[in-house]
């Protein structure tokens, strides 16, 4: 799938006067900070509050936009408003034995549709199934002028010129609040397995790479401690095929791990999302799979055969934390990947990876283009 590089107008900013009154409202408190160049906290549920800078001003909640608006399984498409809480979309999808294939971690039980996209995350299959962003078919946003847009359709044909309802995907909120978005979904694998390989980093990377270049039913990997876990799923025959082939050891009940790494309440994360360590950070590392084992300090959890590597450092004091966070992006630069600051540290040193002066300058653009007063989520990227 490409996108063309020619941007396409969004459809005329729909007329205020009909406006259901939730909607209405939302508009209204838009309308109001934007003439004020009062800043707007844009909140679902809350669930990823801490990702990214912090930002403050008023919250802007979209709980009461709620609802899915359309859902055809036969053409593979779901529509919903912002404010839907996520677990009502999964529920609709289990009854037609469908899914969201990219796996978007919830961190909270009342993740919403619209924080979903706005977060831009995706969970454990992403490396063979695309990212959420890839998934997202057309969006509706209402911009920091109080107008109301939409973008793109419900059928990968309709998707033309500059995808800006996929630009939605991981902008944190900063081009508006995503009012309604549809999105591709995929039916559910008819067989799946997990098995279990003891291997140094360097072998498991090493082995990935090789699996990832054969014709195998991979739909998942995490390596961490030295064991490494891989998700087979696909046709019975083929899954059963590959177990035959890998000869690992056969893991029963491997869906809880799975929900544990995307969730991140594996034994892993714990001392991240602990109260009582407050001095432990958490690092997304994406760097190509290829790219060998890091002289970073801390140990790691590594999704996505190689090319998602979580970093959890303890640091003693802020001097100690501003080294780590110094030693870690050189290393992650010369690898030729990008260091998030995901969970905990002192933000200060910046959450996320520097951009290069070309796509800030596209960033700024995009900004100023759907909120020029600069009233959405400030800070936040």
């Amino acid at each position: 799938m490409t996108i063309p590089s020619e941007p396409t107008a969004p459809s005329e900013p729909a007329l205020p006067a009909a406006l259901p009154p939730a909607l209405q409202q939302m508009r209204e408190q838009v309308l109001t900070a934007a003439a004020a160049g009062k800043p707007l906290q844009i909140r679902g549920s809350g669930s990823k509050s801490w990702y990214g800078q912090a930002v403050g001003g008023e919250l802007l909640e979209t709980g009461a936009w709620s609802g899915i608006v359309a859902y055809e399984p036969t053409e593979l498409v779901i529509t919903a408003r912002g404010g839907t809480p996520l677990r009502e979309i999964e529920a609709a999808l289990a009854m037609h034995n469908q899914m969201l294939a990219f796996e978007p971690p919830c961190f909270g039980p009342d993740a919403t549709w619209g924080g979903m996209i706005a977060s831009g995350l995706s969970g454990p299959r992403r490396a063979v199934s695309g990212a959420l962003r890839d998934f997202v078919l057309g969006a509706m946003l209402l911009d920091g002028k109080g107008d109301i847009l939409t973008f793109g359709g419900q059928v990968m044909k309709n998707v033309a010129g500059y995808d800006v309802s996929r630009l939605l995907a991981g902008s944190m909120g900063t081009l508006g609040v995503i009012l309604e978005a549809s999105l591709k979904v995929l039916p559910r694998p008819r067989a799946r397995a997990t098995l279990r390989f003891m291997l140094s980093q360097h072998e498991a990377i090493k082995r990935l790479n090789e699996w990832g270049g054969q014709p195998l039913p991979l739909a998942a990997s995490a390596w961490t401690d030295g064991m490494l876990m891989l998700r087979l799923e696909g046709a019975e025959a083929a899954v059963k095929a590959a177990c035959q082939k890998l000869k690992g050891e056969p893991v029963l009940n491997a869906e809880a791990f799975w929900i544990a790494v995307r969730e991140q309440t594996h034994e892993f994360f714990r001392p991240v999302t602990d109260p009582a360590t407050p001095r432990v950070s958490l690092w997304r590392l994406s760097l190509p799979p290829t790219a060998a084992v890091l002289d970073v300090p801390g140990p790691q959890l590594i999704e996505w055969g190689g090319a998602l590597r979580w970093l959890r450092v303890a640091s003693s004091n802020d001097a100690d934390f501003n080294r780590n966070a110094s030693k870690i992006r050189t290393a992650v630069s010369q690898a030729g990947g990008t260091a998030c600051l995901f969970r905990g540290g002192d933000k200060r040193v910046g959450v996320f990876h520097p951009l290069a002066p070309a796509v800030a300058r596209i960033n700024r653009n995009l900004k100023q283009a759907f909120d020029p007063a600069e009233i959405f989520n400030r800070g936040r990227m």
